[in-house]
């Protein structure tokens, strides 16, 4: 991911590896910053020697090496179809998005680096609704300081006003191991010290990234979310750190804006299970579906080999997608989703359905995304939503909503 996110746009044009898969970090930056990407071939290094010609085919998971004139010919019309048709999305994406019921939605954008801030305005969001601030964290042998991170911060900030910033606090280690962190040879770090786990272990690197969130909260609509809340205790401590850290800049009269929402991303099973609790806690909650769908279904979303078994639509995710937003309900929480699963179109007969309040995505999903948001009656969703939770496998989902709503992905 820290390689992604230094890539030089003017230089490379695509990317591919032997290693990870869709759902992987790499892959997701690859999407915001719209460079084709195909991942987990596992020879390709091998196979593809410099100076060969290859085609990377992101959209449809496709590398061909050699390509004869007539196939690149075939591609570039390809191309030349793609962009027609995301530039035909674009336009308009700016429109709030409202279904034909007037329920209307709120569709942000999904960043690692403050640049990107002017993708999610290009194609139509209406916020970042997460802003993954370990990025500004990576590529470097220290911490970045208070007033670093606070200029970063205050940049996003002062652009999106006054749409809201989500900016959530360290997530480390996992696949976006930092150079500055010591504990980098974990056996399995997906179950280890990362997100919010790393930052209790850490008060002093947190309290300096709390400041600095505190302190460009004045400029804006800021908003606080915590990653990878496993346990009550964790969120009592987290909530415990921000009050140190806006006390400690009270007593150095230094400017900054304890009044902003917190919200925890819920990522883990055990966060599910608990959130009738956790919901008293919090002002909202923020579903990671890259990450629960990892810790619910047991799949690495980086090892190519079971890279087929993580299935957003699989009735185990939904059936935890569904615990959540009824505990939203009942406790009079926001409910939001800022995981891959949100980016797609076939996806939301099921997220309205569910009644999430808002959604962010890689901000070259936003257009297409508000367009299938358009074409749909919240009540319909709603109803149609029990034939959903009779389905066994992700496939019978899939073919359920391809046969009910598949007319509407195609218009």
């Amino acid at each position: 991911p820290e390689e992604t996110s230094q890539i030089q746009l003017e230089r490379i044009k695509g990317f591919v590896t032997d290693r990870g898969g869709k759902a992987c970090h790499t892959s997701i930056i690859a999407r915001t910053l719209e460079i084709p990407a195909v991942q987990g071939l596992e020879h390709a290094t091998r196979i593809i020697h410099n100076d060969d010609l290859i085609i990377v085919d992101g959209t449809e998971g496709v590398v061909i090496v050699h390509p004869t004139e007539q196939t690149l010919i075939e591609f570039e019309e390809r191309q030349g179809r793609y962009e027609y048709q995301k530039s035909a999305l674009t336009r308009g994406s700016e429109q709030p998005a409202a279904t034909l019921d007037g329920i209307r939605i709120r569709v942000m954008g999904n960043i690692e680096l403050p640049e990107e801030v002017v993708s999610v305005l290009k194609y139509g969001g209406e916020g970042v609704g997460l802003y993954r601030s370990e990025f500004q964290y990576m590529g470097r042998p220290d911490f970045p300081t208070e007033f670093e991170l606070f200029d970063k911060y205050k940049d996003v900030i002062e652009v999106m006003t006054p749409n809201p910033v989500t900016i959530r606090t360290l997530d480390i280690n996992g696949d976006k191991a930092i150079a500055s962190s010591a504990e980098q040879d974990e056996a399995n770090p997906a179950l280890g010290l990362r997100g919010i786990r790393w930052c209790l272990k850490r008060p002093d690197v947190f309290q300096t990234h709390l400041r600095a969130i505190l302190k460009a909260a004045v400029f804006g609509k800021v908003r606080v979310m915590f990653p990878m809340i496993s346990t009550y205790e964790e969120l009592i401590e987290a909530k415990r750190n921000l009050d140190e850290a806006a006390e400690s800049l009270e007593k150095e009269g230094a400017a900054f804006n304890r009044d902003i929402e917190i919200g925890i991303l819920i990522e883990v099973p055990s966060a599910v299970i608990m959130a009738d609790l956790l919901a008293r806690e919090v002002d909202l909650f923020s579903i990671g579906t890259n990450d629960l769908i990892q810790y619910s279904l047991a799949i690495d979303r980086s090892n190519k080999s079971v890279t087929h078994l993580f299935q957003p639509l699989d009735p185990a995710v939904i059936r935890l997608l569904k615990m959540v937003t009824d505990v939203g309900r009942n406790q009079g929480i926001k409910i939001f989703m800022c995981g891959e699963m949100a980016a797609y179109p076939i996806h939301m007969p099921i997220l309205l359905g569910l009644g999430l309040d808002e959604l962010s995505m890689n901000p070259q999903a936003i257009p297409a995304v508000k367009n299938m948001i358009r074409k749909i009656n919240v009540q319909d969703v709603r109803q149609f939503m029990p034939k959903v939770l009779e389905q066994k496998t992700a496939n019978d989902v899939f073919n359920l909503i391809r046969d009910t709503y598949g007319d509407l992905l195609i218009t």
